[in-house]
C-alpha cells in the first residue's frame, strides 16, 4: 500500500476533508493523506472545464471509474497476463481498498474482472492492501498481501485461487490460518509494516519473502523463511536495512544478469555472475540500490551505499511510484508497472470520477557495468502504431522548431536521435546539482540558451505556445565522460492554475565519443506523457492537462536551443490507436 502524499499539498493546503468509517478517512496510519485535500480556486474564462473524457488515457491502464493506486502481484500464468491494483470500487478517492483484477493476453488490452480480494475478514476487514504473486511448484500461485485487521494492524495474508484450470483465475479463497504474518517483535512499529515481495528459494530449499517495515525507527526489508509457503518464520536479521529513512514501501528484491536484457525466475537456481536489485518506494519515488545476495549471510549487499538518500538511483525520474516486477516466463524477461496519480486536486478527481493510472509496462535489465536499471516499454506497445512520419537528416541550429505533422499529436509514439556537431561549448558540470536536479531543471529550462543544449522535444503545446509540455537534454563536461541532464518541463504545461506541474529531471552519464547520439523516446498518451532517455538510461512519467486539448488541437516540435548545432539523423513518430483498456468480460 502506497501512503505516498502528493508534493505540492504542503504548498497549496487548504483543508482536510475528514470522511466517515467507509474508508475515506483523512488519514492512514497517522499519515495525512493529501489525496483528500480539496482546493478551491476561480477559473479563468479561458479554462474549459477538467470534467472531460478527453483527459483520459487511450492506451495507458486504468479502470473505468474510480480510484486507483498501486499495482499488485502481476505475474503470467498458463498464457494470461494478471495485473491486480489497489482500487476503490466506490469512489474516485483513496478508501474502501480491495484488489482489482483484469487479465490480458498481450499487456496492451485488458479485461476486466470482478474484485479478486476484497474486505471479508478479520484480517482484512479494514482494507486488502499492496502484495506479491509468486507461482509455487506445479505451476500453483500464490497471493501475499497487507490486510489492515480488526485493530488497523497490518498483517500479512494469503490467498490462492479457488480453481487452477479457470485460465481466468476469476475467485480467490482465504485459507482459515490467515494471517500468517503479524507484526510481532522487538522494535516493530505495527502501524509501518507491509507490501510484500515476491517469493523466492535459497540453497537450502526454503521460500523467502521480504516484507517493508519500520525496525527501531528505521527502514527495513524484514526476512521470512517458510517450507511450505504458508508457515513462515521471521530471520533474526533483516535483508537489509538502513538508518537514512523510516519506512520503506512497496519494497521489491530481483536478480539480473549484467548487460543481458533477459529476466530471472526467482524460483528458480540463479546463475553465477548475476546481480540483485533491491527497489524501495519513498521520497515520493521509487529508488534502488545494485548488489549482491549473500548466500551465506542471506542478506543483501550493496555495491555501493550513498548516506545521502537524494542521491541513491531513481526507477523513474517524474510521475511514478510504487512499482511491481514480474518475470514473464513466455518472453524470458522481467517487467515491471508502477503507479502514476493524479496532479490536479481532489474535487478535480470526484468531479471526474476517476483518479490514477499505470504507466505502460516496462522491460527491465542491468546494463553492462552493473550499475544502473535500464528500461523500454514492452514491444507489444507497438502494436498500436498507425500512421508513421519519418525525417532524416535534420538539421537543428540555435533557436529552430521542426513542426512533427501528419500524425495524431494527442496519442504518439516519438523517437528521435540526437547528434552532436561540437561539444566544446558543453559547461562543466556540478556535483552539487544532483541533491536537487528538479531545481536545476527549473534553472535550465527549455527556453534558457546553452552551451550544448537545451535540445528535444514539445508536445501537446497550443498554437502559440501559451501551453507546451518540454522534454529536453543539456550536456554537461564530467570528469571522465559526459553527463546528460534529462528534463521534462511541466511549467507551461496547463493554463489552469490548481496543478502540480514541477520540472522533472534526472542525470546520466554518457559516452559520446562511443555512441555518438542521444535518443529520445516519449510516449504521449492525452494526459500522460512517459518518456524515456539515453535508450533507457532515465525515464521520467508526467501528468498534464492542457487546455488546449479541450478547445483545439495540439503541436508537436523537435527543438534545439543550444549555441551548437544539433543533427537529427533519424525521427520518426507514429500516432497510437486506442487499445481495448478494461473491457468488461462478456
Amino acid at each position: 500500500m502506497a501512503l505516498m502524499l502528493r508534493p505540492w499539498a504542503f504548498l497549496l493546503f487548504l483543508a482536510l476533508v475528514s470522511y466517515d468509517e467507509s474508508g475515506l478517512q483523512s488519514t492512514r496510519n497517522g499519515v495525512a493523506q493529501a489525496t483528500q485535500r480539496v482546493f478551491l480556486y476561480p477559473q479563468s474564462p479561458k479554462v474549459s472545464s477538467i470534467v472531460s473524457t478527453k483527459y483520459r488515457t487511450a492506451y495507458h491502464f486504468q479502470p473505468p471509474k474510480n480510484w486507483i493506486n498501486d499495482p499488485n502481484g502481476p505475474m503470467y500464468h498458463n498464457g494470461i497476463y494478471h495485473q491486480f491494483y489497489q482500487y476503490n470500487p466506490n469512489g474516485s478517492l483513496w478508501g474502501n481498498i480491495v484488489w482489482g483484477h483484469s487479465v490480458s493476453t498481450d499487456l496492451i488490452n485488458w479485461i476486466r474482472l470482478e474484485p479478486a480480494i476484497e474486505r471479508t475478514t478479520p484480517s482484512d476487514i479494514n482494507g486488502c492492501w499492496t502484495g506479491s504473486a509468486t507461482i509455487l511448484k506445479g505451476g500453483r500461485p500464490a497471493i501475499i498481501y497487507t490486510g489492515a485487521d480488526t485493530e488497523k494492524r497490518q498483517v500479512q495474508n494469503i490467498v490462492f485461487p479457488k480453481n487452477v484450470s479457470d485460465p481466468y483465475l476469476r475467485e480467490w479463497i482465504k485459507p482459515d490460518n490467515n494471517p500468517l504474518i503479524q507484526p510481532v517483535g522487538q522494535g516493530l512499529n505495527s502501524d509501518q509494516f507491509r507490501d510484500p515481495t515476491t517469493g523466492w528459494i535459497g540453497p537450502d530449499g526454503l521460500w523467502r519473502i521480504a516484507v517493508g517495515a519500520e525496525l527501531n525507527g528505521y527502514s527495513a526489508a524484514l526476512l521470512y523463511k517458510s517450507e511450505d509457503f504458508v508457515n513462515w518464520t521471521r530471520v533474526d536479521h533483516p535483508l537489509y536495512s538502513s538508518n537514512a529513512s523510516t519506512m520503506w514501501e512497496c519494497p521489491d528484491f530481483f536478480a539480473v544478469l549484467p548487460g543481458k536484457n533477459s529476466g530471472l525466475d526467482l524460483s528458480a537456481a540463479i546463475p553465477n555472475g548475476a546481480k540483485h536489485v533491491l527497489k524501495m518506494s519513498l521520497d515520493n519515488c521509487d529508488k534502488y540500490m545494485v548488489g549482491v545476495y549473500d548466500l551465506k549471510s542471506d542478506t543483501f549487499v550493496p555495491d555501493t551505499v550513498l548516506d545521502d538518500r537524494r542521491l541513491w538511483s531513481r526507477i523513474d525520474y517524474g510521475n511514478y511510484y510504487a512499482s511491481k516486477s514480474f518475470f514473464d516466463s513466455k518472453r524470458g524477461r522481467r517487467i515491471i508497472w508502477g503507479w502514476t496519480n493524479e496532479t490536479d486536486s481532489s474535487s478535480d478527481d470526484v468531479a471526474k470520477g476517476w483518479a490514477g493510472i499505470h504507466a505502460i509496462p516496462r522491460t527491465i535489465w542491468l546494463d553492462s557495468n552493473s550499475k544502473q536499471l535500464l528500461q523500454w516499454p514492452v514491444e507489444e506497445i507497438e502494436s498500436l502504431r498507425r500512421e508513421e512520419v519519418s525525417h532524416q537528416g535534420l538539421e537543428l541550429n540555435q533557436g529552430d522548431l521542426f513542426e512533427i505533422k501528419g500524425i495524431d499529436t494527442l496519442q504518439a509514439d516519438v523517437e528521435i536521435d540526437f547528434e552532436l556537431t561540437s561539444i566544446d561549448s558543453a559547461v562543466p558540470f556540478d556535483p552539487s546539482w544532483l541533491l536537487d536536479i528538479e531545481k536545476h531543471c527549473r534553472e535550465a529550462g527549455a527556453s534558457v540558451h546553452g552551451g550544448v543544449g537545451p535540445f528535444g522535444l514539445v508536445v501537446l503545446a497550443s498554437e502559440n505556445m501559451e501551453e507546451h509540455t518540454s522534454v529536453q537534454f543539456r550536456v554537461y563536461k564530467s570528469q571522465e565522460k559526459y553527463m546528460i541532464l534529462m528534463c521534462s518541463d511541466l511549467r507551461k504545461s496547463s493554463l489552469r492554475p490548481e496543478l502540480y506541474t514541477p520540472a522533472y529531471g534526472g542525470f546520466f552519464e554518457f559516452d559520446l565519443e562511443k555512441e555518438k547520439t542521444i535518443s529520445l523516446r516519449t510516449l504521449i498518451d492525452r494526459s500522460a506523457v512517459e518518456s524515456f532517455g539515453g535508450g533507457g538510461r532515465l525515464c521520467i512519467m508526467a501528468r498534464v492537462y492542457p487546455v488546449t486539448l479541450i478547445n483545439g488541437g495540439t503541436r508537436m516540435y523537435a527543438f534545439n536551443n543550444g549555441t551548437s548545432t544539433v543533427k537529427v539523423p533519424q525521427l520518426k513518430a507514429w500516432s497510437m490507436r486506442r487499445a481495448q483498456v478494461n473491457v468488461k468480460m462478456g
